[in-house]
């Protein structure tokens, strides 16, 4: 058997990417996607008609472009999700715009607006993820959200204190990014990282201890890999959302690949309980150096990714010659 075929067994295996043609290659269970994502794939000419629908729904849901051009880019990421959803059997995330990361009220707003488009698709809520940054604003959005029933993925995740709030707010579901958190250490210390010594591989395994240790029912979805090795070392991890190119890493491996992560194993470790309030958090992370350098990178990462996707449209719209969109 493949090592993806083994991973298999253990682990939810997510498609990194928003190509439809990958996630049809390797038959995972979830997809996930990312404003960085989605502009890749929106520039291609295959994916032009769901470009180009967006951009017709849109401009009928206001009457300036800078109101517009926000409603274009729900409905692209919706568009997305939908073709997704019709090749894998499981559920897609779409993620909030990134600039709205420190607002409670306008992520939960927002959020409203992308589940209120797939239920008008006919997709039930049990299949979408809404994936917002795990500030502590983001947080306390998706506490209010799964209130209602909208299931949240927490992103950017990169600190305990993170993951301990995710979970104290009844998420569905956090993504440690173990590549992004690899990167950081190899540039502060100068040193590489391999197997179960890689920080992002630590991390992510120690949320993964805590929430089976308390009984959290959060779920734990590794993300950001750098390389298959450490997808292995987090065999048994709840999820993993894993890139085209190291799913076909995988599936091209043919080796054993053993469990790493139990629930059960997980239980008998001696760990501390941590009671998350906002001074807390904001002391944990304020001390924690990497994760306040990611979390920031991240947001202004994803944030740069929607200002170009934005340029995007407006370029494909005077293309259509719908209308001229003031500057964007």
């Amino acid at each position: 058997m493949s090592q993806l075929d083994e991973l298999k067994k253990w682990t939810t295996v997510v498609s990194d990417t928003g190509d439809f043609e990958s996630i049809k290659a390797y038959r995972p269970q979830d997809a996930t996607t990312n404003p960085s994502l989605v502009l890749q794939a929106a520039e291609l000419p295959q994916y032009r008609g769901l470009v180009d629908e967006a951009i017709k729904w849109g401009l009928h849901q206001g009457k300036e472009w800078s109101e517009q051009r926000l409603h274009i880019l729900d409905k692209l990421m919706v568009n997305f999700g939908v073709e997704i959803l019709k090749i894998v059997p499981g559920r897609v995330s779409t993620e909030v715009d990134a600039r709205m990361s420190y607002d409670t009220a306008a992520t939960v707003a927002q959020a409203r607006s992308i589940i209120a488009q797939y239920d008008a698709d006919g997709i039930g809520r049990d299949r979408v993820l809404v994936k917002i940054a795990s500030t502590w604003e983001g947080i306390r959005a998706a506490e209010v959200l799964e209130k209602e029933g909208i299931h949240c993925n927490l992103t950017l995740l990169f600190g305990l204190h993170q993951a301990i709030a995710a979970a104290d707010a009844g998420v569905t579901l956090v993504s440690p990014f173990v590549g992004r958190i690899l990167d950081w250490y190899k540039k502060d210390t100068g040193k590489d990282f391999h197997g179960a010594d890689d920080p992002g591989v630590k991390s992510v395994t120690a949320v993964y201890n805590y929430y089976k240790k308390f009984g959290y029912k959060t779920q734990v979805m590794g993300a950001s890999f750098r390389n298959i090795g450490e997808i292995c070392e987090l065999a048994g991890c709840d999820l993993l959302t894993i890139s085209p190119q190291l799913l076909a890493e995988l599936e091209s491996t043919q080796a054993e690949l053993p469990r790493k992560l139990d629930p059960d194993a997980a239980k008998t470790l001696v760990i501390l309980k941590i009671e998350v309030d906002k001074e807390t958090f904001d002391a944990m992370h304020l001390h924690d150096r990497m994760a306040t350098d990611k979390l920031k990178e991240g947001i202004e990462g994803f944030s740069a990714a929607l200002v170009k996707l934005e340029s995007l449209l407006a370029k494909r719209l005077a293309e259509l010659e719908v209308r001229a969109p003031a500057a964007v």
